[in-house]
């Protein structure tokens, strides 16, 4: 019994991190500080995407975002791109509390370009938004982002600010369900 409380409680409190930030008055771009945890204003990510061309995270700005740290080697990425697939899909066009529609913005810890885009396309992954410098683990925006395993994801509201971390599975769907309008 005593077991099962504790291990609610965690729960409770794990799902109030996950969905800090959402109550009360909302961060604008002067309050919040750029970092890492809930709360924090994502650090910019500007890096060449497939084509070449710089993709900038804040062009994305009033837009809900996920910043998907995965590798085409990766298999737990690869088995969870399906999720981010059906919720990119679902939510892109939908509104948010703080945000219209929803994309991904995904970083490659790949040294494959080949690779990379040879899973861009397998996987499905139909956003437009699809970054790495092909340094693997030493890529620049791992380090930034404290990437230490992947699949590794960083959920950004309308204004830039980090809502909620590594949400896999439903989570991911359950996160953006409770931000609809």
């Amino acid at each position: 019994m005593k077991g099962r409380i504790i291990f609610a409680a965690m729960f409770f409190l794990a799902s109030l991190s996950v969905f800090a930030g959402n109550g009360g008055p909302k961060n604008n771009d002067d309050d919040a500080s750029i970092g890492l945890n809930v709360g924090n204003k994502a650090p910019e990510i500007i890096e060449q995407g497939v084509d070449g061309k710089e993709l900038k995270l804040s062009s994305l700005k009033g837009q809900l975002v996920l910043i998907d740290f995965w590798a085409s080697w990766c298999g737990p990425c690869r088995r969870e791109n399906p999720n981010v697939v059906q919720a990119y899909e679902k939510y892109k066009d939908k509104k948010f509390k703080n945000g219209n529609g929803f994309t991904v913005f995904s970083v490659s810890l790949d040294k494959s370009k080949e690779a990379w885009e040879k899973a861009i396309a397998d996987d499905n992954l139909s956003w437009k938004f699809h970054v790495s410098d092909l340094k693997w683990w030493q890529s620049k925006y791992a380090m930034i982002y404290g990437v230490r395993s992947i699949p590794s994801n960083f959920l950004i509201d309308g204004d830039g600010v980090i809502i909620a971390r590594n949400l896999r599975g439903p989570l991911l769907e359950q996160a953006l369900n409770n931000l609809l309008k």
